[in-house]
């Protein structure tokens, strides 16, 4: 059952275009990340979703409501969607109660008792109710806007980076602590990141955004493996992009023959393949030969480019470091699984 649905939606600063013309459904109880490079118009869908900012065209539909159509559109308050934000935006005057419960309209009791209930929801000990925003770690700061925005009971929250001003430790654990209550209340998430990463780990559904358009909409595991163009495939991590003569379901490339997920194509094309699919040993062996041009150590890994064999194309990789590798050693490549390709 879709819950929200966006249709067309656009949205002009000036001469510049922040979205254009973007559609997106989201079904009921489940977890959408929207991903892109900064400035890619992110955040504006999310505020237009908000309703802190009005398109220009297109609709809005949450829950079989109207939201937005042309000139009508419902105000912020009243759209029964919770948000959180980069910084939380805690009151720094209020306690992490008085933050809680800002907006609930209910008795003073009936309040803190729902303070305290959202405080164990969230993972957090109620004796942090009496402290003031800064007396609690920037993760905890999360987790109270969290139960701050829980506290209205939304349908729909929206994540607009909640986690990017934390460091890269807590930053996964109070992913996965949020991720956890959401998905225990059952409520259906939108979350905006730069983090490639974080969008492939959180989500059911991931939305790739480049210059105001979504170039590729699918679950994780298809926008990694099969993205829609070199573009889309480098900005969810290490892509390996190689030209390739395609017939019969095989392609010959630099890495040598390799099978292709797309049998019916004939002719010039661009093959992808992700680092994992990559084997790379000292010495001869079976598989295409190269040379390492570069290698910088990096600890657990080195970031190595290797230049092929009898071609003047390199690849750039991070190998473990257990590879007593140094510039100008022979090594062989191997690859396993499919290489995904791009018609031309």
């Amino acid at each position: 059952m879709t819950l929200l649905q966006l249709t067309s939606l656009r949205k002009h600063y000036g001469a510049v275009a922040a979205l254009d013309g973007v559609g997106l459904s989201v079904a009921a109880g489940s977890r959408t990340a929207i991903v892109g490079p900064s400035g890619c118009g992110k955040t504006t869908l999310l505020r237009l979703v908000a309703g802190f900012d009005q398109p220009d065209a297109g609709s809005i539909v949450f829950g079989g409501r109207v939201l937005v159509d042309g000139a009508f559109q419902v105000p912020a308050h009243k759209r029964g969607i919770g948000i959180v934000s980069q910084d939380g935006c805690l009151f720094p005057h209020l306690t992490v109660a008085q933050n809680i419960g800002f907006g609930m309209e209910a008795e003073r009791a009936v309040k803190e008792a729902s303070a305290a209930e959202l405080m164990d929801m969230v993972g957090l000990d109620r004796a942090m109710l009496s402290r003031k925003p800064d007396q609690l770690s920037g993760g905890q700061q999360q987790r109270v806007a969290l139960a701050r925005a829980l506290a209205r009971k939304p349908r729909l929250m929206l994540l607009d980076e909640p986690f990017s001003a934390l460091d890269t430790g807590l930053r996964a654990a109070t992913r996965k602590a949020v991720t956890d209550v959401l998905t225990a209340a059952g409520i259906t998430t939108l979350l905006v990141t730069h983090d490639q990463a974080e969008a492939l780990a959180f989500a059911d559904q991931v939305a790739v955004m480049r210059a105001g358009r979504f170039a590729q909409v699918g679950s994780p595991r298809e926008v990694y493996s099969r993205p829609v163009d070199p573009a889309t495939a480098a900005f969810l991590g290490e892509a390996i992009v190689l030209p390739a003569a395609v017939a019969g379901g095989r392609a010959e490339s630099p890495l040598g023959v390799l099978p292709v997920d797309d049998a019916a194509y004939r002719g010039s094309a661009e093959i992808m393949l992700r680092p994992e699919q990559i084997s790379v040993t000292g010495g001869g062996g079976n598989g295409v030969s190269g040379t390492i041009a570069e290698i910088s150590f990096c600890g657990p890994t080195s970031d190595v480019r290797i230049a092929l064999g009898g071609t003047d194309i390199s690849i750039r990789l991070d190998i473990p470091s257990r590879e007593a590798l140094a510039a100008g050693d022979q090594v062989t490549i191997g690859v396993s699984g499919k290489a995904h390709l791009f018609r031309q």
